[in-house]
């Protein structure tokens, strides 16, 4: 297949760049953003690399709380230009380009004790303000209904766990979800090397500058440079780490993994109000593979970026408390099977204000813009920070945008908005269930592994198959058992998964053709 990314496509486009050949356009990062560039640029007609040092959705782009939102906190902020923004973008990914990675997801906002009549009042009319974004952004009712009100007996069916005891009812809200925000970023990737975009994981920049940037093949350990007529830098929380004069200010965001038993009966998504907060919620999401995730924190991050960010006990203990505090049944410590955490990108406040005297630099993270932006280094180097996960399309589009006017290349107009990535589904296609849902049309693809090799049919923890690993490494770009149980899979989030599912990650890496 001309989007399939593997070892062998890998070691022939780093030799061709190696060796010497330049592109118009040179991508640094490969999440959602830099994915969504290289696609962008290379949908336009233009020569693409774009390069990680790690793997795709390697960082913040795996660890989000998988929702594609229509920006109803931003409005609540009075960023209207941002919550009309999300919900267009919602829009796009659940109509044109993804439906079959980003459906509608129910939430309820339990009416307990705690929360006024007052409160709900306020959450319903905001509830009702955000149905008229989606209206605003043309996004059919079909694809995403409207609040309601619903009864306590109702909200029981919905979320069995909940404490019943006073409980008056809930509010119904509709938002998107995305199946897996790493198999988005694939999707992504792959599209672009369908555009013969070259993809190159395990390829770090060392540095960077306007036509052109040292890198270090991370497998091998040599060093060469790639030449291009433009450079994005999309790195994310390592952006500024390429160009010192950028300043971020990262937070963290915590979420929590709970195994399917834990709160049985759970069919919809919570949103549960946040102590003296008036705008703000945890959220309950219940995953495809059973798994619930609980989130999120908002906290200011000091020092150095790691390249995996570790989930503190505090915001363990803080998610369970609000998580409790609506439950019948209370989670204990020992029931959360599993923490992940991702670091936002997000401006430092004196930055966006250019760097003016006396400028205030924001504390709490929370009150920071999720606008993105685009920076430009005195040498050309366009830098895009900030924004989120569900208007990656526009941030990409803006980046590369800014690098046509800026270097002058011959392009058209972005095209993403209407381009479908790889594996929208088709009607038809025979496979189960479950793979059309994790792969859309290319379903039927991954379950004829399993029928030509029965071994290959063995369901690992959570359900995925030794096919899908083995279809990871030969279409997908993996290259080891982190790449396979960590972002292909979301296995690798509760720790003795991992440890069960390593012996079939290790021998999927046998299956190169």
């Amino acid at each position: 297949m001309r989007s399939s990314l593997n070892a062998a496509r890998r070691a022939r486009e780093l030799a061709e760049l190696a060796d010497g050949r330049t592109v118009d356009v040179l991508v640094v990062g490969l999440g959602a953003t830099g994915a969504g560039a290289a696609l962008d640029a290379a949908s336009r007609g233009l020569s693409v690399a774009a390069i990680d040092a790690c793997d795709l959705a390697f960082g913040t782009s795996r660890w989000s709380s998988k929702m594609i939102h229509g920006g109803l906190r931003y409005l609540a902020k009075g960023q209207i230009g941002v919550a009309y923004e999300s919900a267009v973008e919602r829009g796009v990914l659940l109509g044109r380009t993804a439906p079959h990675l980003v459906r509608a997801q129910p939430y309820l906002l339990p009416l307990t004790p705690a929360v006024s009549r007052a409160q709900a009042a306020t959450a319903m009319a905001g509830y009702r303000l955000g149905d008229g974004l989606r209206v605003a952004a043309r996004t059919p009712h079909r694809l995403l209904p409207g609040p309601s009100r619903v009864s306590a007996s109702r909200a029981l069916e919905l979320a069995a766990p909940l404490d019943p005891r006073g409980l008056r009812g809930a509010l119904l809200s509709w938002d998107g979800r995305l199946v897996d925000d790493a198999r988005l970023v694939v999707a992504l990737a792959r599209t672009a090397a369908a555009h013969d975009a070259r993809i190159l994981t395990r390829c770090r920049a060392l540095e960077l500058g306007g036509r052109q940037a040292r890198v270090r093949d991370e497998l091998t350990g040599e060093t060469f440079t790639i030449r291009a007529r433009a450079v994005v830098n999309a790195a994310g929380v390592w952006a500024a780490g390429l160009d010192p004069a950028i300043r971020l200010r990262p937070s963290r965001g915590t979420h929590l993994v709970l195994r399917p038993e834990t709160l049985p009966g759970l069919r919809a998504g919570l949103h549960v109000p946040l102590p003296g907060e008036s705008n703000r919620f945890a959220l309950v999401l219940p995953q495809a593979d059973g798994r619930i995730y609980v989130g999120l924190t908002d906290e200011p991050v000091e020092g150095p970026v790691p390249d995996v960010p570790e989930a503190p006990e505090e915001d363990v203990t803080f998610l369970l408390d609000v998580l409790n505090s609506v439950l019948g049944t209370a989670v204990r410590r020992e029931e959360v099977a599993g923490t992940f955490a991702g670091l936002r990108p997000l401006l430092a406040a004196e930055e966006r204000a250019r760097g003016r005297a006396g400028a205030r630099v924001v504390e709490r993270t929370a009150d920071l813009s999720r606008r993105h932006a685009l920076l430009t280094s005195a040498d050309g180097v366009v830098t895009v920070v900030g924004g989120k996960l569900t208007t990656y399309r526009r941030m990409a589009e803006d980046a590369v945008d800014h690098a046509v006017r800026a270097h002058g290349l011959q392009a058209g107009p972005s095209r993403t908005a209407r381009l479908p990535l790889v594996g929208v589904t088709h009607p038809g296609v025979r496979a189960p269930a479950r793979l059309v849902e994790r792969y859309g049309g290319e379903a039927r693809g991954v379950h004829a592994l399993a029928e030509r090799d029965p071994a290959l049919a063995e369901p690992l923890p959570t359900g995925i198959t030794l096919a899908e690993l083995v279809w990871a490494v030969r279409h997908e770009g993996a290259l080891d058992v982190s790449d396979l149980l960590d972002r292909r899979t979301r296995i690798g989030l509760v720790p003795a998964d991992r440890e069960a599912a390593l012996p079939a990650a290790e021998a999927a890496l046998a299956y190169q053709k």
